[in-house]
């Protein structure tokens, strides 16, 4: 849907190219091959966040050429520009997986400083791995410039003995091999086959869960998230969405008129109903937050508790985001959060759409097992909770997709820091029963918050995943299944007291009573958390001391503040 307004649009880039006294910038810029008829057209930032280090972003390039293709055709000038991008999955387990959480804000503060400083008329971003998603849609709210989010899709899945298969499935394995379930064979047969080409994992884990919930809150366009990244069709997207950054620039609308409180609840909702990552916790917290707009971790354990858990997709189901695209894609998810009242319905996206009228026009293929109806809900309630208690004074998010449990009391065996946790899940020394404690692996004793999938993903692989229960002051990544709390707050290394607990303490965690506890009285919590000291952090220099220094809670999205 297009409009004429008054809008200027070239409202930005006048400053930069219009008048005798900008002769030199457009010297510049005509010594690299632009025109005169170029700079006279409105000048669009394509942000991209291509990579050659993971599957994710590795397509990017080729795509954002599609995106230029539409911006030229509907009569802007592109400008490509380029930012990091750090892969969760390749660095998990290592020291590099601190930089992951840190790399969000460096995108979103290098897509700020580019369009403030060639002051573009409108940006659209490409996105791919984790931490780019959040982060490109963290700097359009700043920038609050006509902007569009593309997201690069995800990869097909693999096939292994007869059946399909993600990364999961191999971090699971080397919990299986350890154990003595999987041969050598077999494990270097499944890592040869679990990632068959571009695109970001292929479950509704981090990825495809902020994809997804970015199309419901509308600084997306409508229908183009579950494409996968090699899909024919995935070219018209780009192509398209070039176009269409060109047609919000035409009508004036802004990144802060897109993401609005109404949006963001549409977004939990989706996240809820598709039992997607804890992470999106963090990551719609901190978007909420360059937004200007209040959002707390309550609000999300009240809209995932009035929101049935309706998507069989892995971790916790049988299917990926390639089966979702079949079945109807994320308008389908839209249309059913609107049949349960879950969806404001008159929410604006970035196509001139309601979401509500997005939702009125999605198609479901008939047969498909992948979005279940309304009457036959996998869950009654979504799929994750806050709970908070001595152990957690400002919340933790739980997991519930996936797994049966809701309550589990056991002795604790602590560890700190994620190498010591999966030693001890590698040489076979974590009992049923058990909660595993992973701290200083938050925001800022970490720092950088890393996920403890390597240690989550070997539990499950070691036959443990339904007898164990975790609680980290880290993050989960979205592949990670089974009964663990992350995000618990105040963190250690800011003197939570979750510093306080020690090997066989009983802790207790309760879902249906939103509590999180371990059984010792306030004062003993007090001496032991005064007592402590976290051990010495290596990184006292560069960016990630400076992240530890500026990062705030979890519970707050762990953003940076001046």
């Amino acid at each position: 849907m297009s409009a004429t307004t008054d809008f200027d649009l070239k409202h930005k880039s006048r400053a930069l190219t219009d008048g005798p006294q900008r002769a030199a910038a457009r010297a510049y810029l005509k010594g690299i091959g632009y025109s005169d008829e170029d700079l006279a057209k409105p000048i669009v930032g394509v942000a991209n966040t291509w990579i050659e280090t993971m599957p994710c972003n590795f397509h990017l390039r080729a795509l954002a050429k599609h995106v230029k293709d539409g911006i030229r055709a509907a009569g802007a000038t592109p400008m490509e520009l380029n930012t990091i991008a750090i892969s969760d999955g390749i660095t998990m387990g290592t020291s590099g997986m601190k930089t992951s959480l840190v790399s969000r804000e460096v995108i979103a503060d290098s897509i700020e400083l580019v369009a403030r400083g060639h002051l573009f008329d409108a940006v659209i971003a490409l996105s791919g791995c984790d931490k780019t998603i959040p982060g490109t849609v963290m700097a359009l709210a700043r920038l609050d410039l006509p902007s569009v989010m593309v997201y690069g899709g995800s990869i097909r899945p693999g096939t292994f003995e007869g059946r399909d298969v993600t990364i999961m499935d191999v971090f699971e394995a080397v919990g299986a091999h350890a154990s003595g379930r999987m041969t050598d064979a077999q494990l270097n047969e499944l890592e040869g086959v679990a990632s068959p080409g571009a695109g970001a994992c292929g479950g509704q884990f981090t990825a495809n869960t902020m994809a997804m919930a970015f199309e419901v809150l509308g600084i997306s366009p409508a229908g183009s998230a579950m494409v996968p990244a090699e899909h024919k069709a995935k070219r018209e997207v780009a192509f398209e969405a070039g176009r269409l950054v060109v047609d919000v620039l035409r009508r004036g609308v802004t990144a802060r008129q897109i993401i609005t409180k109404p949006a963001l609840e549409n977004a939990i909702a989706a996240v809820a109903t598709s039992g997607g990552s804890t992470n999106a916790v963090l990551h719609l917290l901190a978007v909420a937050k360059e937004a200007g707009i209040a959002l707390s971790i309550d609000e999300f354990d009240a809209i995932s508790t009035a929101t049935p858990l309706l998507c069989d997709l892995k971790p916790g189901g049988a299917y990926n985001a390639v089966d979702l695209f079949a079945a109807g894609g994320v308008p389908l998810v839209m249309a059913r959060l609107s049949a349960m009242g879950r969806l404001h319905r008159d929410a604006i996206t970035v196509t001139g759409q309601t979401v509500g009228e997005i939702a009125d026009a999605a198609t479901e293929t008939p047969g498909q097992p992948v979005v279940k109806p309304l009457d036959d809900p996998i869950k009654p309630t979504g799929g994750l909770a806050i709970l908070r208690g001595n152990l957690a004074p400002e919340g933790c998010v739980v997991k519930l997709a996936g797994h049966e449990r809701r309550y589990h009391q056991g002795p604790a065996r602590v560890f700190d820091g994620e190498e010591a946790a999966m030693a001890a899940v590698m040489t076979n020394t974590i009992a049923k029963g058990d909660v595993v404690v992973i701290r200083n692996e938050g925001p800022a004793g970490g720092p950088g918050m890393r996920e403890m999938l390597a240690v989550t993903a070997a539990l499950n692989g070691a036959g443990l995943g339904e007898d164990v229960a975790l609680l980290t002051d880290g993050r989960f990544s979205g592949a990670t299944h089974g009964f663990m709390g992350g995000h618990v707050a105040p963190e250690a290394a800011r003197g939570g007291p979750i510093a306080a607990v020690r090997d066989g303490d009983v802790v207790t965690i309760d879902v249906d009573d939103k509590v999180i506890d371990v059984a010792l009285d306030a004062a003993e919590i007090a001496l032991r958390v005064a007592a402590y000291a976290p051990p010495v952090s290596p990184d006292a220099t560069g960016v990630l001391a400076k992240y530890a220094r500026l990062v705030s809670s979890a519970s707050e999205g762990a953003v940076t503040v001046g």
